[in-house]
């Protein structure tokens, strides 16, 4: 079996209004023009054998969206998108979900933290009302057992799904 998993992505905190046309354009091109872009060439693939998974990486930010206005934007859209292509694959064998992580000891996640993702700490400062932070965080492990479930046999029949993995931090 065939599996692709789309785990690009840019974090930021940029606050809309002062988010510029070239910085949005470029969030939105890895962020949700990526996952586009391969998930139609793995297709070419898949499609011909009726069999592959597609695992998007997303984040808890796609639905709770207190980050950077871009980057919120871009993983609802993945999570719209990864819900749209299993839509289109349903009477097939290919499988379509996301994962969201939530917050992940990571150095992404320790920059955001620290306000040090690009936009700085300004959209914190808004956020605090928002999310509990810090919350239970999440070890990049177990970011890693949601996408082997997703790709085994055990989520055979999960399609179209957002797994939240946030140890219950963004309830």
């Amino acid at each position: 079996m065939d599996i692709l998993v789309n785990n690009a992505g840019i974090g930021e905190q940029t606050i809309i209004d002062e988010t510029t046309d070239e910085w949005m354009q470029y969030i939105m091109n890895v962020n949700l023009g990526g996952p586009m872009r391969y998930i139609r060439e793995a297709l070419k693939y898949f499609l011909p054998k009726n069999d592959g998974v597609i695992i998007n990486i997303s984040s808890v930010n796609g639905a709770r969206p207190f980050c950077g206005a871009t980057y919120t934007s871009t993983k609802g859209a993945l999570n719209t998108l990864t819900k749209n292509v299993a839509m289109r694959l349903i009477e097939t064998n290919i499988r379509c979900n996301a994962v969201a992580p939530g917050a992940t000891v990571t150095p992404a996640h320790l920059a955001n933290k620290a306000g040090e993702q690009p936009g700085g700490a300004k959209m914190l400062e808004h956020s605090g009302h928002f999310v509990y932070f810090p919350g239970p965080e999440c070890e990049p492990v177990d970011q890693a057992y949601a996408c082997l479930y997703l790709a085994s046999k055990m989520g055979r029949h999960v399609k179209g799904q957002v797994l939240q993995v946030c140890n219950g931090a963004f309830l």
